[in-house]
């Protein structure tokens, strides 16, 4: 048996419907329910992220596929999730559980005051042995701040509540070496090293109904990882027996040595507002020496942005390799450009000698 007391378990629109479906399919959702009653029978709490509010209020509306039109998911979603809440209400109560509704926007997790909040009230509900179905908030949230997919927020909600174990549910039954349909296709049973990833074909769900894919799944597992959480990624069909320790699906292993929370925040939830693009010099100082960034190193900067802002710093190709709070506003950077700290502290003043981004403030992707 899969040990973890705490387990976030994320469903995505594909598995509530089908890969081809336009509507919500209750069979499908009374099995997610069942696996969660299942799970916590056995004394574990359970969260449950769902997707699915686009899903279940396309036929309401007299929609036959999910509209690209982002004012048009948010309608239809503010009829679906309404729903999609019932249909879980209904399923739980098979199980004399009761279920409870929280719906998420991305700034949600990106304000300490929001993330304490949505804190207290996930616990609380646990507490009360409730089980929340979270979903992002799809009928107010902006295009700026979507998240665009739950896998990133089931991930994420995993680290806010403490969780054990992140159970990722999808169309396919483990992460393959290659395309799943195609010859010679091999399950991945294990993932330890991300970089190993770099060189599959991966393939995301093809899903009519959903805005998620393997790329983000994997991300989700990334993230979680991270914070030292356990990930398994499987479909609903073989998730009880992957539960019960049967060699199905992918596990993801975590972290032995987890990133802080505040490092985990500013490189997965943090809004970026600006890019700052760095010389080969500046790359591998701050991603094998651990340095600090210097001014020294900039080769270029993009964005509009204030002291105190998240950026993405970046290689002269342009990869992403670190995140971090920026010390000066963008229209001050470009005159200390390939400067050392001590010339502009004399030249400028003490308060430019500082480091572009310091290390503290600094996390590598």
């Amino acid at each position: 048996m899969i040990e973890g007391r705490r387990i976030v378990v994320k469903v995505g629109s594909s598995t509530l419907t089908g890969r081809d479906g336009a509507f919500l399919d209750r069979s499908r959702l009374d099995k997610v329910v069942d696996l969660v009653a299942k799970l916590r029978g056995e004394g574990r709490q359970v969260l449950l992220v769902s997707s699915g509010a686009i899903a279940s209020g396309l036929s309401a509306v007299g929609l036959q596929a999910r509209p690209k039109d982002l004012t048009m998911q948010q309608a239809v979603a503010s009829v679906g999730q309404g729903l999609l809440i019932r249909n879980y209400f209904d399923s739980f109560s098979r199980h004399s559980i009761v279920a409870s509704q929280v719906l998420i926007t991305a700034e949600d997790v990106m304000r300490r005051s929001h993330y304490l909040n949505v804190r207290a009230t996930l616990l609380k509900s646990l507490e009360l042995g409730l089980v929340p179905v979270i979903n992002e908030n799809d009928s107010v949230a902006l295009a700026e701040i979507k998240f665009g997919d739950n896998d990133r927020i089931s991930a994420l909600v995993s680290h806010i509540v403490a969780a054990d174990l992140l159970l990722i549910l999808t169309d396919v039954d483990a992460l393959y070496d290659a395309p799943p349909r195609s010859a010679g296709a091999k399950r991945i049973e294990e993932v330890s090293d991300f970089a190993a990833l770099d060189s599959l074909e991966i393939t995301g769900s093809d899903s009519k109904v959903g805005s998620g894919g393997m790329i983000t799944k994997i991300e989700a597992a990334r993230i979680a990882t991270s914070a030292g959480i356990a990930t398994i990624l499987t479909d609903l069909d073989h998730a009880a027996e992957v539960m019960a320790g049967q060699s199905f699906g992918t596990r993801f292993l975590p972290h032995t040595d987890p990133i802080a929370s505040r490092r985990l925040w500013l490189g997965f939830a943090a809004t970026v507002r600006g890019r700052i693009f760095l010389d080969d010099g500046a790359v591998e100082a701050i991603t094998t020496r651990g340095s600090s960034l210097l001014p020294a190193g900039v080769t270029k900067v993009e964005g509009t942005f204030v002291s105190g802002d998240t950026v993405e710093l970046l290689t002269p190709s342009g990869q992403v390799v670190a995140r971090g709070l920026v010390s000066y506003d963008a229209e001050e950077i470009p005159r200390l450009l390939g400067r050392s700290t001590k010339e502009l502290s004399q030249e400028l003043g003490e308060e430019y000698g500082n480091a572009l981004v310091h290390r503290d403030e600094m996390v590598l992707l």
